[in-house]
């Protein structure tokens, strides 16, 4: 890649924002007030804000291989605390898509290095819907289910959190599940129901 090329194409970014709104990038300035907090994957072909058709201050971003959302990785504990105590966000949305490398990387048993025990946080998603992912015959399907699986578990790690649970009960935060589709360019809404979830960890995962 020409880097030059990259802020040849920032100069023409900021005459395209001009050319609409002359105090655009005064408004920018002045603060954001997103309504939600998008964790996805670090794909680079998954862009966050051009897939949901959102600009800058609309969405606050955090992304890592496979959308993880581990109770140990203080970058995306802190995230979260962020957008939902201090930003007060009303959505938390977990992305995946299909295609995942990370994902798929989960599914071999080649040594990754210092990506093993980031991988093994996926490989117990499997490990916890093994029933139902070694029913399916289609490696492909598989996989794909695997990324849907994926974002479920991920999603209740985020409701495992004290933030998120004290923001659903005082203001009614929502936690939401999503798959890209990296073929078609869908945005999935996997509609899982996170109220049962809930309702089946509540016993040992309940804070006030």
């Amino acid at each position: 890649m020409n880097l030059e090329r990259v802020f040849n194409n920032n100069k023409k970014w900021i005459e395209s924002k001009l050319e609409v709104d002359p105090h655009y990038f005064e408004a920018l300035g002045e603060g954001q007030n997103p309504e939600l907090l998008f964790i996805g994957c670090s794909d680079s072909r998954v862009t966050a804000e051009e897939l949901m058709g959102l600009g800058p201050g609309e969405a606050f971003v955090h992304r890592n291989i496979a959308n993880m959302v581990t109770a140990t990785d203080l970058n995306v504990m802190s995230v979260v605390e962020y957008a939902v105590v201090h930003l007060k966000v009303n959505h938390v949305v977990v992305c995946g898509h299909y295609a995942c490398g990370g994902v798929k990387a989960a599914m071999q048993s080649a040594d990754l290095g210092i990506l093993n025990p980031w991988l093994r946080n996926i490989r117990d998603v499997y490990r916890i819907h093994k029933k139902e992912l070694n029913s399916i015959d289609n490696e492909e399907k598989k996989y794909e289910r695997l990324v849907e699986l994926n974002v479920q578990e991920q999603c209740v790690n985020l409701i495992k959190t004290a933030a998120v649970q004290k923001a659903a009960r005082e203001r009614g935060l929502k936690v939401h599940g999503w798959v890209f589709d990296i073929h078609t360019g869908e945005l999935i809404d996997l509609k899982i129901d996170f109220e049962a979830i809930l309702e089946k960890i509540r016993e040992i995962y309940h804070l006030d």
